[in-house]
């Protein structure tokens, strides 16, 4: 049974923690109940933070001269410095933090998607980008896991989340070791993940987890930290996981008859022809696993990326070509 460390998410504090939205409302969030018991949730609303009412009077994203402000239309207020001082001050008291899940379209926690004003009172946006908050967190925690609640309704982009948010929780310990035994067996049992998220990064890590040079463990760690999130940036391509489903065949190469074989490879044209999602493939290798007890496959993450208990289907219909 793989254990797993429990990641740092902030999340908006409206969703399943308080009735702070705008206007009273709490908003049920079925992936934020699931996931309580398996993170360490840090919940905050901005906007309550700086110091606006429940229920209050909507703000905007105002941009002028290229500077963004954050206004309130029927009190004139500009919350623009209290937002990003906020913003500021909260995210530099975060110990660690390896997920964000933010409130979309909200002009503080949209993550890329809270419209844009030319003026306060005028009704038509002029386009969409991060909330003042959600800024400040692109910006400090580059490369976290960060989401906001609609996007994570697609099966492709949770799995993205959870599989980035694991790995990054499992690395945390790793630094808090801080010796090359646990970066080598974090890079070896990764390996395949990062195989199929970026072959060119997954050389890369290797060559720093080897230290050859004999540097400080500090200075490896960092450096190896950089990579691993430029490795995580992107999510993987159906091309990319069966190159690395292809490798994990490799290893039963000699123990399976023809039928067996074959077997998978039709599976695998199943789900590169999208007729089969991946854990289809991943169980049959995974059963070939257990009767040949590879035990070097057994710890690849890749395999188990994130608890099983979070394994949801449920798709939203958006975004399938991920």
């Amino acid at each position: 049974m793989r254990k797993f460390p429990k990641p740092t998410v902030v999340t908006s504090k409206c969703f399943e923690f308080d009735a702070c939205r705008y206007n009273g409302a709490m908003i049920p969030n079925n992936f934020v109940q699931k996931l309580e018991p398996f993170v360490k949730f840090v919940p905050v609303c901005p906007e309550v933070e700086i110091g606006l009412g429940v229920p209050r009077d909507v703000i905007r994203v105002v941009e002028k001269k290229g500077k963004k402000l954050l206004v309130q239309p029927t009190t004139g207020k500009e919350l623009s410095k209290s937002m990003y001082k906020f913003a500021e001050g909260f995210l530099n008291s975060l110990d660690s933090v390896e997920g964000f899940i933010l409130k979309s379209r909200s002009p503080s926690c949209g993550v890329n998607n809270a419209k844009i004003f030319r003026d306060a009172d005028n009704p038509a946006p002029i386009g969409k980008g991060p909330g003042l908050f959600a800024e400040k967190v692109l910006e400090k925690f580059p490369g976290a896991a960060i989401e906001d609640e609609g996007r994570l309704m697609n099966y492709n982009i949770r799995e993205h989340f959870l599989t980035k948010l694991y790995t990054l929780a499992r690395f945390r310990e790793v630094s808090i070791k801080n010796t090359a035994k646990a970066l080598i067996d974090f890079q070896s049992d990764n390996k395949f993940i990062f195989m199929s998220y970026n072959q060119r990064e997954m050389r890369a890590l290797g060559k720093i987890a080897a230290n050859e040079n004999k540097l400080p463990i500090e200075d490896v760690i960092s450096e190896y930290e950089k990579h691993l999130h430029h490795a995580l940036s992107n999510h993987p391509r159906r091309s990319t996981h069966i190159n690395t489903l292809m490798h994990g065949l490799g290893y039963f190469s000699k123990k399976l008859t023809s039928k067996e074989k074959a077997y998978f490879l039709d599976l695998l044209d199943n789900y590169r022809n999208s007729k089969i999602p991946l854990s289809a493939i991943l169980s049959v290798l995974e059963s070939w696993i257990v009767k040949y007890e590879e035990e070097y496959l057994a710890r690849q993450t890749f395999f188990e990326p994130y608890p099983r208990e979070l394994m949801d289907i449920s798709d939203s219909g958006k975004g399938r070509a991920l």
